[in-house]
């Protein structure tokens, strides 16, 4: 079984909704898959809204339809997709405050919303599935949507 590290808040980060060590595990979940956690405002700035190809976001999220719906449904997209983005990002809503608020405001004109995925293109944001959409769905009606938007968007072919 993988020993669970629990990640520190970066130096200045501002006061977080809840303990990290309750957090770590649901941040590990997208982690383990490749997803390079966007921690400060600084990291977001790194990443988005991103070079040539195609980066994706998932504000994470403590909620019950982040842990049953969201975080399973993009892992079975991946699994199942026969071309995927070029970069997986993720924020943390409730934790890293300021790098989900600046991940966000590349997300016009959508509101904020918890979860969230984002798909950008060459820079642009060219798709959103938001809290809305992910509650009403399970994790294989999420993936079937998100795969449908990786084909449409995405040009890597799986190995």
């Amino acid at each position: 079984m993988d020993q669970l590290r629990i990640m520190r808040q970066p130096a200045g980060a501002a006061q977080t909704m809840y303990d990290e060590a309750f957090v770590t595990p649901m941040r590990q979940e997208l982690v383990r898959l490749g997803f390079e956690e966007l921690r400060t405002p600084e990291d977001v700035d790194a990443r988005l809204p991103g070079p040539a190809g195609t980066t994706l976001v998932v504000v994470n999220s403590i909620c019950g339809c982040a842990a049953g719906r969201a975080r399973p449904g993009v892992a079975l997209a991946l699994k199942q997709a026969s071309v995927r983005p070029d970069r997986l990002t993720t924020v943390f809503a409730g934790q890293d405050r300021p790098a989900t608020e600046r991940a966000r405001s590349h997300f016009a004109p959508y509101p904020p919303s918890s979860p969230q995925v984002a798909l950008f293109k060459d820079g642009k944001l060219v798709f959103m599935m938001q809290r809305s959409e992910i509650e009403g769905r399970d994790a294989p009606e999420i993936a079937e949507h998100l795969v449908e938007a990786f084909e449409q968007h995405c040009g890597s072919v799986m190995k």
